[in-house]
């Protein structure tokens, strides 16, 4: 785990822009594209931007300008990319149990469109036929993720079209002439172990026999970043290689002609993230030691929804001797942030800050308790801009009325 801001930089925003905020560092997200660009050097690779990690508009413009593609999962996912510069045939949209009508009107925007299930491939060939070129998602029946809930390629996942079903997709793509140029599959997040990547890969290429008209392989993502002080990440290094080295060894020569496709999203930016909240109160019970703050599930969902860490500092008495606190929110449900843990004495009025909030924290936060969302800041080249206005309840108020 590391920080590129410092201290006194985030203190300065909490200052500057009132609490609570989220901050993100543009060359931390720029040094993870390029430890990718690094690690895949071998491969002909390209990384499309896993966008529902954080649409901010003006990260996505940032992230367009590193070279990357665009993933994303919604029609206005689409239309955010294309609003930020991002060329269509750079855009990749992998629906799931959305209406066809959806699907229907992306066709219309000329991005890749990547397809998941059995009724929605036979619709989509009755209808257009081999004139739009479509991907396929598989479900290769591999359990990954670092979380059931973030698991997405196990036998019991909503998403993909089973590899068991090869031969009632051949049918549908005979009958209707689709003409599939991808092949797709996303096991889960925050994998660490790289041999699920390449069992995933062999079954992949064990397909490619299936689609003569196949320009490339898409691995999904779901790369591990470390949320722990001494954990450890996904080793793309030696991914990238032994990628490399199995298309080299594969028997089939087409797959030497293939592109592979990564989504990476929180790999790029988790780590730029920090979210800044101040303590409001402090209070003792017979129990427990309570550090109350001034957002809550609203704000960053991860810690309730997936017992997920974020390492939390003491920005505002960094010298102070440490103490156990559970760190709670002040939203009107159980809403703690992290039990137990070990921090710089806190004092009322100071500035904590979580570590590691880049990937689904603002992006799932709400109005939950009709309290407002917070600002959102970019620092780059050592400058913070403003790139989100914190709610003002008055316009909360007037778009519920309309």
């Amino acid at each position: 785990m590391q920080h590129s801001l410092t201290h006194q930089q985030l203190v300065d925003v909490a200052n500057e822009f009132g609490t609570p905020v989220y901050v993100y560092h543009a060359e931390r997200i720029g040094k993870q594209y390029s430890k990718l660009k690094k690690a895949f050097k071998h491969s002909n690779a390209r990384f499309f931007y896993a966008c529902k990690s954080l649409t901010n508009i003006q990260v996505l413009k940032y992230i367009n300008s590193l070279g990357a593609s665009l993933d994303c999962v919604s029609i206005n996912e689409v239309k955010l990319g294309l609003m930020a510069g991002f060329h269509p045939q750079d855009i990749l949209y992998t629906p799931n149990c959305v209406d066809f009508d959806e699907i229907v009107q992306v066709k219309e925007l000329g991005v890749h469109i990547n397809i998941d299930n059995i009724s929605i491939l036979e619709q989509f060939g009755a209808k257009f036929g081999n004139s739009y070129p479509i991907c396929i998602r598989l479900n290769p029946h591999i359990m990954a993720g670092g979380n059931f809930k973030i698991s997405t390629g196990h036998i019991d996942s909503k998403f993909g079209i089973s590899i068991h079903q090869m031969r009632h997709i051949e049918r549908v793509v005979k009958t209707t002439k689709l003409n599939v140029e991808g092949i797709h599959m996303h096991t889960g997040s925050e994998i660490k172990d790289i041999n699920v990547f390449l069992l995933g890969l062999d079954v992949m290429l064990n397909t490619v026999e299936h689609f003569p008209n196949l320009k490339y392989v898409d691995m999904g993502s779901g790369f591990k970043v470390p949320y722990q002080p001494g954990e450890s990440e996904t080793d793309v290094n030696e991914l990238g290689q032994k990628i490399a080295d199995a298309f080299a060894q594969f028997d089939n020569p087409k797959v030497k002609e293939l592109e592979i496709w990564f989504e990476p999203g929180k790999y790029l930016v988790s780590e730029a993230g920090y979210f800044i909240v101040k303590t409001n109160v402090i209070k003792q019970t017979p129990a427990a030691l309570f550090a109350g703050v001034n957002s809550g599930f609203n704000h960053l969902i991860r810690p309730m929804m997936y017992e997920a860490y974020h390492h939390i500092e003491n920005i505002g008495n960094p010298g102070g001797a440490e103490r156990i606190y559970n760190v709670v929110g002040n939203i009107c449900e159980t809403d703690t942030f992290a039990y137990d843990r070990k921090i710089n004495e806190i004092r009322e009025g100071d500035f904590l800050v979580f570590y590691n909030a880049g990937a689904y924290g603002f992006e799932m936060s709400s109005h939950f308790n009709s309290r407002l969302k917070p600002a959102e800041v970019l620092v780059k080249d050592g400058k913070a801009q403003l790139i989100r206005k914190a709610d003002v309840f008055e316009d909360l108020l007037r778009n519920q009325v309309l």
